[in-house]
């Protein structure tokens, strides 16, 4: 645990130096379980259903996402939308604990998530992992307990899964739904540039 209590700082730090600027400016929807960012107005909306405990996700945070804010998301072609999509009840705690860090710190909470992954989601006591990374960012033990008894938060996360299913028919992670198309599975930058590239001619 104290190595894991390392690893988190310093990923806790480089987000502070890296994601802060773009985290201040990312807004989130009016469901609990939706955040997004990137211009509203971007011509492309890529939605991405994804569960914190799922190696392919976390795959994608760290190799492919920085690549998409750079290219297309800072720049305003793309506005991403994260949308929940659990597949155990570690990965549904830990979304929980995302969205009770607040909108500003969210997407550097799934960050962390994402890059501490095969430490907590496979740790013996995930509880006591994730209420670890929780103070690491800034949240009180009260406010820890709170979010993870928040039941109406819970239920939030579960819905959207369910309104993934039926609205896009999502039945793995990560799954992309780029302008209304499905693209289930993790893509590289190049395979994304070739479905987001034709989208912006013109625009």
């Amino acid at each position: 645990m104290v190595r894991l209590a390392g690893s988190l700082l310093g990923v806790f730090a480089f987000w502070v130096v890296i994601w802060l600027p773009l985290a201040l400016v990312e807004t989130s929807a009016a469901e609990p379980s939706e955040q997004a960012m990137g211009d509203p107005d971007a011509p492309v909306t890529l939605i991405e259903y994804a569960s914190l405990t799922c190696p392919h996700c976390a795959q994608f945070h760290i190799e492919v996402l920085p690549d998409l804010k750079e290219r297309y998301i800072s720049a305003g072609k793309v506005r991403l939308i994260y949308r929940d999509f659990p597949l155990d009840q570690q990965a549904l705690t830990a979304a929980a604990l995302a969205h009770c860090a607040g909108p500003d710190r969210y997407f550097g909470f799934l960050d962390v998530l994402f890059e501490t992954q095969s430490s907590w989601a496979q740790a013996e006591d995930y509880l006591g992992a994730l209420k670890k990374i929780g103070k690491l960012g800034g949240m009180s033990d009260e406010q820890i307990d709170q979010c993870l008894a928040d039941q109406e938060l819970m239920d939030g996360i579960l819905q959207t899964r369910l309104d993934g299913q039926k609205e896009h028919q999502v039945s793995s992670t990560p799954t992309l739904v780029v302008n209304g198309e499905v693209y289930p599975g993790s893509r590289s930058i190049e395979a994304l540039s070739e479905v987001i590239d034709p989208l912006l001619d013109g625009s």
